[in-house]
């Protein structure tokens, strides 16, 4: 009985040291796998930005973005920033939802605002005067 468990005791050992190798080795065949699959994602968009590079189109407006260039004829402007260096153009637009849309007020409030503003001026009301005093005149020689 003492020979079986031995045995058994030796088979069990060198088959876990088999399955861990075996695990091992599945979880780096798994990681090779993804960089492969990765790897071809990656040549796809190159092939397909090659692709694109062959429209003249394309590649007008790629010159035209990054070098700045112009046909002959046309004239081409650059926004200054207040520290002398071009600013950068931004290529998202905002959220027309995220603007704040203000109603006007109709004309007939402001004609009606400016005519109490008129009648009631802002600010402290002026006190009268409580004796004339005559305003010098030029000097007589």
């Amino acid at each position: 009985m003492a020979v079986l468990v031995v045995v058994v005791a030796l088979l069990v050992v060198s088959y876990a040291s088999s399955m861990r190798a075996y695990l091992q080795q599945r979880s780096q065949v798994q990681a090779l796998q993804g960089q492969i699959a990765q790897s071809r994602h990656d040549i796809a968009a190159l092939e397909r930005e090659k692709r694109r590079w062959h429209d003249n189109a394309y590649a007008e407006a790629q010159v035209r973005e990054r070098l700045g260039w112009v046909l002959p004829g046309e004239i081409s402007y650059q926004v200054i920033g207040k520290d002398g260096k071009p600013l950068q153009d931004t290529s998202e637009l905002s959220n027309p939802a995220a603007v704040g849309r203000t109603v006007p007020d109709p004309w007939w409030s402001t004609a009606w605002g400016s005519l109490q503003a008129a009648d009631h001026p802002p600010g402290p009301k002026p006190t009268p005067a409580t004796r004339i005093t005559p305003r010098p005149g030029p000097k007589k020689q």
